[in-house]
């Protein structure tokens, strides 16, 4: 007999997981998390089954299908094999991602439009779920409220890193560096840079001798405090974002801010996808000479995304 919480379930990636989370909080559930690796040889082929698949990710979810939730969500193509094996027992389960395998053995897979992936049981949407909205960017302003000392317009620098889709090197940083340290001089302000867990190691150090003797904020891992990165989001007046990352630049895209792209020429595949989606639609622009300002639509699918997932099953 399912039960009633909703399970996320992804292989621990932090995008994955705050896909996962973000959709089963917008639809107001009580939430359990699962993280799952999976073992040879399902770990090759998921999301196809193979004999004795039940046990693919150990004891203690094989034991868990015996008492399955009404509703499971599962975030990467590893997570599909166990939304998959739920729905053999009787949940509903929605798939986030293009799982790699025909959307009919989900009841919803919810995939990004530079997947393009589509079929009646696909919602389709621009960029990637997260938590980002008007709410949550007015509660990261007032637990990050030391972020609002800095001087005016505030500039925030995402720096992701490299991927099978984007290459960025030092010659890429300083370049970047040099265009919002012109702008700096040229106006005040401040800049608050943040690194990613996949940033080129040398970018920190790099980072903190150019914005030496600037008014700044530079955080590049635990070493640094607590990570500051919702705070840079709510308190920024402009976010400049490199554009390896769909999660990152969805959740700036998120704000009510100018957003504008670095190192777009150094992406391909399915983010530079999304970039020319952002850039197409005046959402984003490229970083230049010049950062003026412009009209902003917050782009918010989260709740959309939730909506219709909450609609469909109900049918």
């Amino acid at each position: 007999m399912p039960t009633s919480a909703v399970w996320t379930i992804t292989d621990g990636n932090a995008g994955n997981v705050r896909q996962a989370h973000a959709l089963a909080a917008a639809l107001s559930r009580p939430i359990r998390d699962w993280t799952l690796k999976s073992r040879a040889p399902w770990r090759w082929v998921a999301p196809r089954r193979l004999p004795g698949a039940a046990g693919a990710f150990g004891h203690g979810f094989a034991d868990a299908l015996s008492a399955p939730p009404d509703l499971a969500i599962g975030c990467g193509r590893q997570s599909a094999l166990a939304t998959r094996l739920l729905r053999i027992r009787g949940s509903r389960v929605v798939q986030i991602l293009d799982p790699r395998l025909d959307p009919r053995h989900w009841d919803l897979v919810v995939a990004p439009e530079h997947d393009g992936l589509d079929g009646p049981n696909v919602v389709r949407l621009l960029g990637s779920l997260h938590p980002v909205d008007a709410a949550w960017l007015m509660q990261a302003r007032e637990h990050y409220t030391a972020l609002a000392t800095l001087p005016r317009p505030r500039t925030t620098l995402l720096l992701g890193g490299n991927s099978g889709h984007a290459r960025l090197d030092e010659g890429f940083l300083h370049a970047t560096l040099d265009v919002l340290l012109r702008q700096l001089k040229l106006e005040g302000g401040s800049l608050l840079a943040s690194t990613s867990r996949r940033t080129p190691a040398g970018f920190a150090n790099e980072l903190r001798k150019r914005l030496a003797g600037y008014e700044s904020l530079v955080w590049t891992g635990p070493q640094d405090g607590g990570n500051p990165y919702p705070g840079l989001l709510a308190h920024a007046d402009r976010i400049v974002c490199t554009g390896d990352s769909v999660n990152m630049l969805s959740e700036a895209a998120a704000t009510a801010v100018p957003v504008h792209i670095a190192g777009a020429e150094r992406v391909s595949g399915r983010p530079r996808r999304f970039i020319d989606s952002l850039l197409g639609g005046g959402r984003a622009r490229l970083l230049g000479e010049r950062m003026d300002g412009y009209p902003v639509t917050p782009l918010r699918e989260t709740a959309r995304v939730a909506a219709e997932v909450e609609q469909r099953l109900r049918r």
